[in-house]
């Protein structure tokens, strides 16, 4: 039995989870980092316009995070049908690495929550 990548990647999923998740943080993340680099203005206050955005980019998130779980946790993850199966030890390292990244995107996406405990 050869070992070889599963055809399908969870990689296009993860990626646009993440973009999804920093978009939807943009209006309370960036300024605050902004600020934190030293960098400052007025049209700083105007990122805050794009909250109105954050559930779309929220909704956006959990779908591609969704998509990047059910690639490789589904049972043909495993296993293709011709036969060919992933390697189990790759298999499990890109399942740690999903794991990994979702807590960092919750991070993300649960900043406005949480930021006002430490302010």
């Amino acid at each position: 039995m050869a070992w070889q990548l599963p055809s399908r990647s969870s990689l296009p999923a993860l990626l646009g989870a993440t973009a999804a998740a920093i978009g939807a943080s943009v209006c309370c993340v960036v300024p605050l980092v902004l600020v934190l680099m030293g960098i400052s203005g007025a049209w700083i206050a105007n990122l805050t316009a794009l909250d109105a955005w954050r559930p779309w980019f929220s909704v956006v998130t959990l779908v591609c995070l969704g998509w990047a779980f059910w690639t490789l946790y589904r049972p043909a993850a495993r296993c293709q049908a011709d036969g060919s199966c992933a390697d189990p030890v790759q298999l499990r390292r890109r399942r740690r690495w999903l794991w990994i990244a979702t807590g960092l995107i919750a991070l993300l996406l649960l900043f406005p929550y949480y930021i006002s405990w430490f302010l």
